[in-house]
C-alpha cells in the first residue's frame, strides 16, 4: 500500500510553500487508494508551539485534506533514544565539540584555499583524553553521522536519475549539544516505523536525501521511494522565500481565496497541464499524475490565483455558498435568486457583503448634476412600471431612449449609478426585480 506522509514542523503558520508538499503527498496517496499520514515534527521544544499545531489542523480541514493518521515526534522520544544508541554501538555516531563559531571559521578557511566547506572529520581524531578535557571545560558534544564516502543514487519520481558525491557532504549532525534530535534521524525512524512508501518533498532536500538513504541502511531498513518537486518562484521568476510570510494559508482564507481555486492552482504549478478551476477534490485526484511535474521552478502568481478564484465562485452552485450568503445579511427568500445575479461579477466572496448591502438599501446614489433631471424622469417611468419584472428595464429604457434620444452608457448608467451607487454590477434587468424588495421594505 502507499504510504506518504506531511510533516511540518510546528513553529509559525503553514504558506503556500508548505502547501505544495502536503497537496502531492495526500494527492498521490489518494490517488493510488494508500494513506496519507499527518506527522508533526514537534522535536525542537523550545520553538514548537500548540497553537501552531492547531493552525496547522485548521488549514488542512480548511482545504479538505483529510488525514488517516496523526503522529507526533514528541511521543516518540524513546524510540529515537533506542535508534541512536544503536548507532553508536555501530560507530555510525560520533561526539564532535566544536562551536558554531569554530565551524563558520574553519569553513571560511576551506573556501579561501580553494577547498569544498566539508567537515574534515577533526572529531575522529580525539583521544579519550581529548575529550575529557574538552568536556571538563564545559563543551557538550554533538553527534556526527559518519558517512560512507560513497556516491548514492535514486530513481526520483520527478527528477528521475538522481545521484549525490557523499564524499562533498559533510557528515550531518544528528544530535544537538542539549541532547535534543535533528529532523535527518528522526524522520528516517518515522518513514521506516510508519511504512512510509513515498516522500514528496522539495528538491532543497535533495542532498538531504542522499544522507538520510545512508541512514535508513545503516540502520537496517530499505529507503523510501523519492520525487524532489520544484521550488516556488514570483510570477517574474525570483525567489518566493522572502514573500511566505504573505502567503499564509490562514491569510488567503482571510482575503477571500476558495479552497478548490488554491487547490486547483497548486496541483497544477509545475507542470505544462492548464490552471483550471476543479469542482471537488474527486476531479484534483483524478487529474494527478507525478509524472508530469517537470523540474522548471513553479511560477505561483497571486493574480493568476485571484482570476482563478472569481472562476471558481462563478460556478458554485447556491448549496454552497448559502450558509456565508445567510452571514453577509442576504435575506432567504431571495438569497437563492441573489446569488445567481452576482455571482460572475465578484472575485472573492468578500464582495457578497457589498452586494447584499444595496440590497439592503445601503446606497449612497451617484448622481451627476448633468443627469438630474433625465434621473428624476427615470426614476419616475420606473415607478410606474411596478411591479419590476425581468422585462422592467429593457422596457423602461426602451422608452426613456425613444423619448430623450440618449443611447449606450448615457442611457443606462446614469440609472445603474443612481440605483446602486456604482457603475458595475450584475445585469440590470436581473437585478431590478432584487431592489424592488429593497425599495418596497423601504
Amino acid at each position: 500500500m502507499t504510504v506518504t506522509r506531511f510533516a511540518p514542523s510546528p513553529t509559525g503558520r503553514l504558506h503556500v510553500g508548505n502547501l505544495r508538499p502536503a497537496l502531492l503527498n495526500w494527492l498521490h496517496a489518494r490517488k493510488e487508494g494508500g494513506t496519507f499520514i499527518l506527522r508533526i515534527d514537534d522535536t525542537d521544544a523550545e520553538r514548537s508551539r500548540e497553537e501552531y499545531v492547531d493552525a496547522i489542523r485548521r488549514d488542512l480541514d480548511w482545504l479538505g485534506l483529510g488525514w488517516d493518521r496523526f503522529e507526533r515526534q514528541s511521543a516518540r522520544m524513546e524510540r529515537y533514544d533506542a535508534a541512536s544508541d544503536a548507532l553508536r554501538a555501530d560507530e555510525r555516531l560520533y561526539p564532535a565539540y566544536e562551536t558554531a563559531t569554530e565551524l563558520d571559521l574553519r569553513r571560511k578557511y576551506q573556501r579561501q584555499a580553494g577547498k569544498p566547506p566539508v567537515y574534515d572529520r577533526a572529531a575522529l581524531k580525539l583521544s579519550d583524553d581529548d575529550r575529557a578535557r574538552l568536556e571538563g571545560e564545559g563543551r557538550r558534544a554533538h553527534w556526527r553521522f559518519l558517512l560512507d564516502r560513497e556516491r548514492v543514487s535514486w530513481d526520483d519520481g520527478i527528477r528521475g536519475e538522481t545521484a549525490v558525491d557523499c564524499a562533498s557532504v559533510s557528515d550531518p549532525v544528528l544530535i544537538r549539544e542539549d541532547g535534543g534530535y535533528l529532523y535527518t534521524l528522526c524522520s528516517v525512524c518515522d518513514d521506516l516505523d510508519f511504512g512510509v512508501t513515498d516522500v514528496i518533498r522539495g528538491e532543497d532536500h535533495v542532498t538531504n536525501t542522499a544522507t538520510q538513504i545512508q541512514i535508513f541502511r545503516a540502520m537496517g531498513g530499505s529507503p523510501t521511494g523519492f520525487a524532489h518537486h520544484s521550488l516556488l518562484v514570483d510570477a517574474d521568476g525570483s525567489s518566493l522565500s522572502k514573500r511566505l510570510g504573505s502567503l499564509t494559508l490562514e491569510s488567503l482564507r482571510e482575503g477571500g481565496i476558495e479552497p478548490m481555486a488554491l487547490l486547483s492552482y497548486m496541483a497544477r504549478l509545475g507542470t505544462s497541464d492548464p490552471v483550471e478551476p476543479r469542482a471537488d477534490h474527486a476531479e484534483l485526484i483524478a487529474g494527478f499524475d507525478l509524472s508530469r511535474f517537470g523540474r522548471a521552478p513553479a511560477r505561483f502568481g497571486t493574480e493568476e490565483l485571484a482570476a482563478l478564484n472569481a472562476k471558481t465562485l462563478h460556478t458554485k452552485p447556491y448549496s454552497e455558498v448559502a450558509d456565508r450568503l445567510r452571514a453577509a445579511g442576504v435575506p432567504n427568500e431571495v438569497a437563492e435568486h441573489f446569488w445567481s445575479v452576482i455571482r460572475e461579477n465578484i472575485e472573492g466572496l468578500d464582495d457578497v457583503g457589498a452586494w447584499a448591502a444595496i440590497l439592503n438599501g445601503a446606497v449612497d446614489p451617484l448622481v451627476a448634476e448633468e443627469d438630474r433631471a433625465y434621473v428624476a424622469e427615470a426614476m419616475a417611468e420606473l415607478d410606474a412600471a411596478r411591479p419590476w419584472t425581468g422585462e422592467t428595464w429593457s422596457h423602461v429604457t426602451g422608452a426613456l431612449k425613444a423619448r430623450t434620444g440618449r443611447k449606450g452608457k448615457a442611457l443606462f448608467m446614469p440609472l445603474r449609478k443612481a440605483l446602486t451607487g456604482r457603475a458595475d454590477g450584475p445585469d440590470m434587468a436581473m437585478l431590478l426585480p432584487l431592489l424592488q424588495r429593497r425599495e418596497e421594505s423601504a
